[in-house]
């Protein structure tokens, strides 16, 4: 069985015993936490942090959780609007008045949370993704592909652009800033969205699915979906020097599964975490408002969309491109990550969910 590492709640011995499995199957490396009342009751890592598995994967030890780092950009955006600085029910135009152009001026700032602002597609070059004027420049300038707010279409993308450009505006902080003074560091959670060059040393590179090479490019889910038309982001992409620099607050957040279950705590546990407070109950409940119910005309897939998260049942969260996940359930007060560098293809991947179900498996214990 795999050596897997860090500590654990006795009663959730089927969490690292999961995660040994899948390093088992074959898998490089990956670390999974899970916190409850906003303190960890697992916290393990095992397996390589490179794909020739020579270096084993550390304690501190970071990888691109892609769209994972979704959760972190929409709660940033949700910090602002428990303050009052950020009405989600406002025209973007508002903030960002270069956007009312090209049929955009009723896009409100709840439709680019739920991915129903009508620009799912990223349509420039890789190169201007490092760029952030040129990048929400092209957004400003670009006509939504439906009647915003009619339907959704995973902004894969574009969403962080969109949300960050917004966060800019109302704070005069980029996305990437915000979040490292407002949420990151008064949690001491290891969550970079734009990784300066002094942390590069820990990162783990993803690992593509065999037998991808860096090549290997993202596919929808579901068999329904629309082709998209933007440009694709491949594996070497998200392993260059200038992705982790670079603030793309949809896609490259660096982090581990300690840092994203400590930050998503703060959604499970009414806003306050470690005896810190980001918002409010009310603010936290903003996250679960439906904002859309139907199939995602990008994943091919039916979903439901609230502000800044996928809503599951009484849980919601996101999952990342090729495998990383974080599920919060606030009736649980618990919230729980899996973070990898092996990549699986979508259709073939219940890694995090397995991960999760295990978590469950400790909780029963922990609440009897």
């Amino acid at each position: 069985m795999a050596d897997i590492r860090g500590t654990y709640d006795d009663l959730f011995t089927a969490v690292p015993n999961t995660l040994a499995g899948l390093l088992d199957e074959g898998d490089a490396g990956a670390s999974v936490a899970v916190f409850v009342d906003g303190e960890s009751v697992v916290d393990v890592w095992g397996g390589f942090a490179d794909a020739d598995r020579t270096t084993p994967w550390q304690q501190d030890t970071i990888t691109n959780v892609w769209s994972v780092t979704k959760t972190m950009t929409a709660l940033c955006a949700l910090v602002l609007a428990d303050r009052g600085d950020l009405d989600p029910t406002a025209p973007v135009a508002r903030y960002w008045p270069e956007f009312a152009t090209a049929g955009k001026d009723k896009v409100l700032v709840r439709h680019l949370l739920a991915h129903t602002a009508g620009l799912p597609d990223w349509d420039g070059p890789i190169e201007e993704l490092y760029d952030w004027p040129a990048a929400t420049a092209r957004l400003a300038a670009s006509a939504p592909q439906w009647d915003p707010g009619s339907a959704a279409g995973y902004h894969s993308l574009t969403q962080g652009f969109l949300v960050g450009e917004v966060v800019r505006r109302v704070t005069g902080r980029s996305l990437g800033e915000f979040f490292a003074e407002e949420v990151a560091g008064p949690l001491a959670a290891d969550f970079h969205i734009g990784l300066p060059a002094a942390h590069d040393h820990r990162v783990a590179l993803a690992v593509p699915p065999s037998p991808h090479d860096g090549d290997y490019t993202a596919s929808a889910p579901g068999r329904s979906a629309s082709p998209a038309t933007g440009t694709a982001v491949r594996v070497r992409d998200g392993n260059s020097t200038a992705w982790r620099r670079a603030q793309i607050p949809a896609a490259s957040g660096f982090g581990n599964a300690r840092s994203v279950a400590l930050v998503q705590s703060v959604m499970a546990c009414g806003g306050t975490a470690r005896g810190v407070r980001l918002l409010s109950q009310p603010g936290c409940d903003r996250a679960r408002q439906e904002q859309f119910s139907g199939e995602d005309r990008r994943l091919g897939m039916p979903v439901r969309y609230g502000l800044g998260y996928g809503l599951f049942g009484n849980t919601f969260g996101w999952g990342g491109w090729g495998g990383s996940l974080v599920m919060i359930d606030p009736e649980a007060r618990m919230a729980a990550a899996y973070v990898t560098n092996q990549m699986r293809e979508p259709a073939d991947d219940n890694r995090g969910l397995e991960l999760v179900m295990a978590a469950y498996d400790g909780l029963k214990g922990l609440r009897a």
